[in-house]
């Protein structure tokens, strides 16, 4: 009995660090899919430090990494171009990096925990809950500077809680929460303003004796923020741009209006609802639908305060941590965003450490339980429920966050691979990047091209105003493209090749003697699913005297493309007179071949069907958007109704006999 008494604690400790790895590292490259743009964004710089002490822009050790019109944070970026120094950079190395930031955050916060409970449980049912925390564990598993942010935050509630437990601060105990501050500020854009209220915050812990170590811990920090103040007055606006363009503060609002407004905002970050329920609408920060913290860490927090408020009210360090809670929402709070889960991130921390209070009278042995007339079995089964509640509601979240993993693909570019490949299958190198309007794209290029192990002069990215040569492959965030072959439409990306040299004079419409072709494929499927997708190779051969612009016009018109129809077999009924679409990958002269591949798409009803599959001349501009399908499908129909089918001409088309099932 007494061997299993002594083993308890140990084999608890391994199960959470067996659970810990088993949530914080499952399917890390997989959910989300992809890499969002300012994943490679960070990765990409991180990268480019670790071999040359340069960003992408060519700067030295830079302080802020200029991106996308804003600046990030140095802290998570060096750290990052550490690791890739070691392992070299790959999506799964800087996903793990994030997860164990986390991990790590957890692991701290059960320490703060302990320092402050003396109970080795009590840390450990912290860890628990923080591991658990959807909040938290949704921030790292995505490479965004906020991810060290908790980390971060912890350290210095663990250099305060080593501080406060003393009458007088060492220089030591001062130099490691300014430290700590520092690596606050520097870490998260919302650590600018948050991390001077903490520091005003260590008032509390001012009395005749510590003083003297409050004031030196602000000196000190003070320090550190040199190069911050440095930084902004050589750039000025740099690091105040993003705030500028959220805050509802403006200099025609009245201070009235700003209180108003901030007032709102900041009770709507501390809902309820929102927290227990709902969470952030963001898709990209939250699994839609589902709490964001723990129902258990919500009745125990609020435990927590009532056990402040009538026995430790005169505590600085409970003091603070309330004191703490309250001001984590300010730097949201001025912002026109409802709910930002990331700039609130300090929020959940804070909740996590006001449930100690609740965690050690659950947790004090019978006798004490008994001196207080209270049964000890009482206490027993409330805290075993906290604990199997805390456990299943964090497991039924880790279902919903896993079975929702394909809904934030898109968000998070998981085509871009596709889109990549697709490039570089083209054989045509360097490949060109060009951006719509405040596009910012490239870097999702840049970043796949260092994970092929391509060098930077084989991706060259262009100003608005230049135009890439001829015969080039491009990726671009352009909604189309003109005097080009697509090669590939995904999303937010086009992959194509521009016009090559001399095409241009066949910008015309075709003679009658043109509308001769041979069309044929071979081993194409002639079963389908209902609505099912698929691509049929096929071959076209010019057997007429004339030659077939693949791009007319620099709007489209008079290019030959490929299209299908479907009829219904039995009735001849025509079920769509647009379908599928494929350029021609070259100006094809008089006898010669070009393979193609058609993109079809099954009727929705089951049945027999004729696919009908033809070459056309659009005799007026072509756009092609497939982001909606019912918009697509319009769009075509209304092109389709303006084009020269070659059958017209007496070619002949293909005729495929379908089942769709």
């Amino acid at each position: 009995m007494k061997s299993w008494q002594a083993a308890k604690k140990p084999l608890a400790a391994l199960a959470l660090v067996l659970l810990a790895g088993f949530v914080y590292f499952a399917r890390l490259t997989r959910n989300p899919a992809g890499f969002y743009i300012d994943e490679s964004s960070i990765a990409y710089n991180a990268y480019t430090i670790s071999q040359t002490a340069r960003d992408e822009h060519g700067e030295l050790l830079p302080l802020f990494f200029r991106a996308f019109g804003d600046y990030k944070n140095p802290t998570y970026i060096y750290l990052l171009a550490l690791i890739f120094r070691i392992f070299g950079p790959r999506i799964l190395v800087a996903r793990i990096f994030s997860a164990s930031l986390g991990l790590a955050a957890a692991a701290t916060l059960g320490a703060v925990a302990l320092r402050i409970s003396g109970r080795r449980v009590v840390g450990i049912l912290i860890a628990l809950q923080a591991l658990l925390t959807p909040w938290l564990f949704e921030n790292s598993r995505v490479v965004f500077e906020v991810a060290l942010y908790p980390l971060a935050l912890a350290l210095f509630l663990l250099a305060l809680a080593r501080a406060a437990a003393k009458p007088k601060w060492s220089w030591l105990d001062s130099t490691l929460i300014a430290l700590t501050l520092a690596v606050l500020t520097y870490s998260y854009t919302i650590g600018r303003l948050l991390t001077p209220l903490l520091a005003v915050g260590l008032v509390l812990f001012g009395d005749r004796v510590r003083w003297r170590g409050v004031l030196r811990t602000w000196a000190i920090y003070l320090l550190t923020l040199i190069p911050l103040f440095v930084f902004q007055r050589r750039h000025p606006g740099a690091l105040t741009a993003r705030f500028t363009g959220l805050t509802y503060i403006t200099r025609r609002s009245t201070v009235a209006a700003d209180m108003r407004e901030f007032a709102g905002h900041y009770l709507n970050n501390f809902s309820l609802w929102k927290m227990l329920v709902t969470g952030e609408s963001n898709l990209r920060d939250h699994v839609p639908g589902m709490a964001s913290v723990l129902l258990p860490t919500m009745i125990l927090a609020v435990m927590g305060l009532w056990f402040i408020a009538r026995k430790h009210r005169g505590d600085p360090w409970w003091r603070f941590i309330v004191y703490g809670l309250l001001v984590s929402a300010v730097p949201a709070s001025l912002t026109v965003t409802e709910f930002p889960a990331l700039r609130l991130i300090a929020v959940p921390l804070f909740l996590v450490m006001l449930t100690v209070p609740a965690l050690m009278w659950l947790t004090e042995s019978d006798k004490a339980a008994t001196a207080k007339r209270i049964s000890p079995s009482y206490k027993r089964t409330l805290l075993a429920a906290f604990i199997g509640l805390t456990i299943a509601q964090g497991l039924v979240f880790q279902w919903h966050f896993h079975r929702d993993a394909p809904q934030r693909g898109y968000l998070f570019d998981s085509h871009y691979p596709q889109v990549f490949a697709a490039a570089i299958a083209e054989g045509k190198l360097p490949v060109y990047l060009r951006e719509r309007p405040g596009g910012s794209g490239y870097i999702q290029a840049y970043w796949y091209a260092t994970l092929s192990g391509m060098n930077a002069l084989q991706i060259l990215r262009q100003s608005s105003d230049q135009t890439p040569p001829p015969e080039t492959v491009v990726i671009s965030t352009e909604e189309d493209c003109v005097d080009c072959r697509l090669v590939l439409r995904s999303i937010n990306y086009l992959v194509y090749i521009t016009r090559p040299p001399g095409s241009a004079a066949l910008a015309n419409p075709l003679g009658e003697n043109a509308f001769n072709a041979r069309i044929s494929t071979n081993g194409a499927t002639t079963i389908l699913r209902a609505g099912q997708q698929a691509k049929l190779r096929v071959m076209v051969e010019n057997n007429s005297s004339a030659t077939w612009p693949a791009f007319g016009s620099s709007d489209g018109r008079y290019a030959v493309v490929l299209r299908d129809v479907w009829h219904d077999a039995a009735t001849n009924a025509l079920i769509t007179d647009a379908d599928g679409a494929a350029r021609l990958p070259r100006d094809v002269p008089a006898g010669s071949t070009a393979e193609l591949e058609l993109p079809i798409t099954a009727p929705a009803k089951p049945g027999n069907y004729l696919l009908t599959i033809d070459l056309v001349q659009n005799q007026t501009p072509w756009f092609m958007k497939p982001a909606n399908r019912d918009i697509y499908i319009e769009e075509q129909q209304l092109v389709q109704r303006d084009v020269i089918w070659f059958h017209e001409r007496g070619s002949r088309s293909l005729r495929l006999k379908m089942q769709v099932e």
